[in-house]
């Protein structure tokens, strides 16, 4: 009991001291501004450029597409003619977006190029000069793989945007073979970005949570402190490391770097890193979108570390996006009825609605601190969008989709689940023409019987076991195939039957 409480007062204590810090830090730092940044919002090999794609950033409405310069461009997502949705259009050969409604086409600058229901040339060309047959556009940049939308539009903010650069992983750009990145992997999430960010603040839910592939729930749910090494900062967020560490990890950090970006980075005995690099976008209230990998910087020697779990290894990315629903959907359940549950019993500050008397949880009261005293209180979605949480998901089956949340987004996930749909028919049909061959085979073992008038049954020759058990197994195959690809569309998971 005395234990407990030193630690309360521990935490109560640290509190304190960051509540004078913030009062201090207020009058030198501004308010941190959410749509004067750069976001992630998808990984450009896996988008279809042949076609628009909708999203949402900051609970705006946002379309993406290429044009003709195979340059990745980002529009409001609606036609200044009736609004419709530009992500219903298409993407045409000579490289605009065409409004499926009347058929308008905009450039890459937003400009109308044409609206072919104009009386002429004459007064199409003067329609199309008047600033409001204008898309809205936002700047983008292509960096890391990853496509990067800042959160404003219009000239200014084209401006702005040059001037700030993205929460890049630093260790990618350097161009070292040391460095090894892993495939991106992507999901929006039923859970708002602070949830995101507060879980991955949070290593102690690891080896519980992810019991079975990340540590063991009975064996490795310990006591460590988390000690701040980068101060808390409006514009730059802050960093915590674990001690004492587990294992072979002698050293281990989160960074914190807003708007979206924790790195996560292990030191290793021998000097290797992993770094986890986890990005979350808010979309709309009560969802974000998760972009992340591994990245492995090798030791003196050359020696790659070792990676988090079987994502370690040299996985197909189609692969890896697969399985990491089995990953993602143990933390799933929690995070979205976690969110719903504090929003009903919140009253006041959210230190006040939850209990926290271990030093496990200081990184998670320092972002709750940032986000309430360094950032506005939340996030300021666009107008039209009320930061109400939305109601719970009454059916959690339906916090287990996977094709909406990914597949249906990801091209190389997509060309996957093609090719595993045809080696499934090719196995069936497989398996009738062996299961036929069987037949016919049977059936002229016993015509011969029949012919010399053997009255005693012969076993059928070899071929026909060969042909039979062949058609069974590739019956099997079929079927196994047909299961796995399941895995594209829904993945459920339960605690209670994990053991």
């Amino acid at each position: 009991m005395n234990t407990e409480i030193r630690l309360q007062q521990n935490v109560q204590n640290e509190n304190s001291s960051h509540d004078a810090t913030d009062e201090q830090l207020q009058t030198e730092e501004n308010i941190f501004q959410w749509t004067k940044q750069w976001y992630p919002v998808a990984v450009v090999e896996y988008l279809d450029p042949s076609r628009p794609h909708a999203m949402q950033l900051l609970g705006k409405d946002i379309v993406l597409w290429r044009d003709a310069s195979a340059q990745w461009r980002c529009f409001e997502d609606f036609c200044p003619h009736r609004l419709v949705p530009l992500s219903e259009g298409r993407v045409e050969a000579d490289g605009t977006i065409l409004c499926a409604y009347h058929a308008w086409r905009f450039d890459a600058q937003g400009n109308c190029v044409s609206m072919p229901q104009s009386e002429n040339e004459q007064t199409m060309a003067k329609n199309c000069e008047n600033q409001k047959s204008c898309a809205v556009v936002y700047p983008t940049q292509e960096r890391q793989g990853l496509l990067w939308v800042w959160a404003e539009a219009g000239e200014e903010a084209k401006v702005e945007s040059q001037l700030q650069t993205p929460r890049l992983v630093t260790e990618l750009e350097d161009n070292s073979d040391k460095v090894v990145k892993s495939f991106w992997n992507f999901r929006d999430v039923p859970y708002g970005w602070d949830y995101f960010m507060e879980n991955v603040s949070d290593p102690a839910h690891v080896p519980v949570s992810h019991h079975g592939i990340i540590g063991d729930r009975y064996k490795d749910a310990k006591y460590y402190d988390m000690i701040p090494v980068r101060n808390i900062s409006t514009q730059d967020g802050f960093a915590f490391e674990i001690q004492p560490t587990q294992g072979n990890i002698v050293k281990a950090i989160h960074d914190f770097q807003p708007p979206c970006y924790m790195k996560i980075v292990s030191t290793s005995q021998d000097g290797g890193q992993l770094i986890l690099a986890l990005y979350a976008t808010p979309t709309r209230p009560g969802w974000c979108r998760h972009i992340g990998c591994q990245v492995f910087v090798k030791n003196s020697q050359g020696k790659k570390p070792q990676g988090l779990s079987f994502f370690g290894l040299p996985l197909p990315t189609w692969l890896g996006h697969v399985l990491a629903s089995l990953f993602l959907h143990q933390d799933v359940v929690f995070l979205h009825y976690q969110e719903k549950i504090i929003a009903q019993r919140r009253k006041g500050k959210w230190l006040d609605a939850v209990y926290t008397p271990n030093p496990q949880d200081k990184m998670v009261i320092t972002l709750r601190k940032w986000l309430e005293k360094r950032a506005g209180g939340g996030i300021p979605w666009a107008e039209g969008y009320s930061s109400d949480i939305p109601q719970a998901e009454a059916d959690k089956q339906k916090l287990f989709d996977v094709w909406t949340t990914h597949t249906q987004n990801c091209t190389v996930c997509q060309n996957a689940l093609k090719n595993i749909n045809r080696l499934t028919v090719s196995a069936y049909v497989a398996a009738a023409m062996c299961l036929f061959l069987a037949v016919i085979l049977d059936a002229r073992t016993v015509a011969v019987q029949a012919a010399l008038g053997a009255s005693v049954f012969t076993i059928p020759p070899m071929e026909f076991w060969l042909a039979l058990g062949g058609g069974i197994l590739l019956a099997v195959v079929g079927y196994q195939l047909k299961r796995f690809s399941r895995l594209f569309y829904v993945y459920e998971f339960e605690h209670a039957r994990n053991d």
